[in-house]
């Protein structure tokens, strides 16, 4: 399996974009914004509780700068860095669409306006699509690329209360069936792994519920502690216990092991840029290494994406089916 996916044994966002683009491309990850609804306070919602105060920020210091001054000084590290000629802006901390449409249009704008930019990345959540988002999305997306990265993070919805997320699981897929029914633009979503209750039955049942979503890609994550978080209060009470490298190992091996074939990965787990705030586990600090080991496992397990996906069946189509619905039936009591 391993030669048709860049050497390794899953389906690589670099394959993804080569495959779109002819070449490699490389992300810029920018902060244009700097709040979300939960940090608000909206319909009495409370910050996730892994969230620091740089909203998942790559670059602390993005936050002070304006938009253009952060593309050029991040592309030309990167260029150097890696001989890089084509890029995607990735708008990448907080929630990108908690603003107005006019203030979006203008960073499109500016993203776009270097020779070197393919198109761009948005990172957002179930709860912040505007019909007025969406159409400008698919604007954007008729003259350039656009890509979308959804927070959903869980299908369970326990785990969706434990990280304080204030959307549901139900939330999350209706909101990705709008995506899809409403625009063409390149969609992804992102997941955390090791929650308190999380199963590894359940971990098969999200990479089923991904094979049959409208997605092309996800981007996985570990739930890990930073300072000056929700999560670290729990932390040292002792009411959370982050996940053990094996454990979390072995849950990106089932994940993948069910995945489609079709869906390609961002990243296999999560990496604090900032170590002087990561509080636990320790092997977040290390990117490549823990990046490595996953990949090392999965050779010595000979396992590899998609090698259990001819066992899904008719009642893995029905259950989604029916999750659908349930969010069809929500949307519509809420509207």
């Amino acid at each position: 399996m391993e030669k048709g996916w860049l050497g390794v044994p899953y389906h690589t966002i670099s394959e993804h974009y080569n495959k779109l683009f002819g070449e490699k491309v490389y992300k810029v990850p920018v902060a244009v914004v700097d709040d979300c609804p939960n940090r608000r306070g909206l319909k009495g919602m409370q910050t996730c509780v892994f969230c620091d105060v740089w909203g998942s920020a790559a670059n602390a210091e993005s936050l002070s700068m304006e938009l253009r001054a952060q593309i050029e000084k991040y592309h030309g590290i990167i260029s150097k860095k890696y001989n890089a000629k084509a890029f995607l802006i990735y708008f990448q901390a907080y929630t990108n669409t908690f603003t107005k449409v006019s203030a979006l249009r203008n960073n499109f704008d500016v993203a776009l306006s270097y020779p070197w930019v393919k198109g761009f990345t948005v990172g957002t959540r179930p709860d912040c699509l505007s019909k007025s988002v969406l159409d400008l999305w698919q604007e954007y997306h008729e003259k350039s690329f656009v890509a979308v990265e959804l927070g959903v993070q869980s299908f369970y919805n326990d785990q969706l209360e434990f990280m304080r997320r204030g959307h549901t699981a139900e939330d999350s897929i209706a909101a990705i069936h709008k995506i899809a029914s409403s625009t063409t633009v390149d969609l992804g979503i992102h997941l955390i792994f090791g929650s308190p209750t999380e199963t590894d039955e359940q971990i098969i049942e999200t990479a089923k519920i991904c094979n049959d979503l409208p997605i092309t890609n996800v981007k996985l994550h570990n739930l890990h502690v930073l300072k000056n978080t929700p999560l670290e209060e729990m932390y040292h009470k002792g009411e959370f216990l982050p996940i053990d490298k094996d454990t979390y190992t072995r849950r990106v091996e089932l994940f993948l092991q069910h995945l489609s074939p079709r869906l390609a990965l961002h990243r296999l787990a999560a990496y604090s840029s900032r170590w002087d705030e990561l509080v636990a586990p320790e092997w977040t600090r290390n990117k490549m290494g823990m990046h490595q080991h996953i990949i090392d496992v999965l050779r010595s397990h000979g396992s590899y994406q998609s090698q259990n996906f001819a066992a899904l069946n008719e009642s893995d189509l029905l259950l989604q089916k029916r999750l659908f619905e349930k969010s069809q039936r929500t949307d519509a009591v809420r509207a």
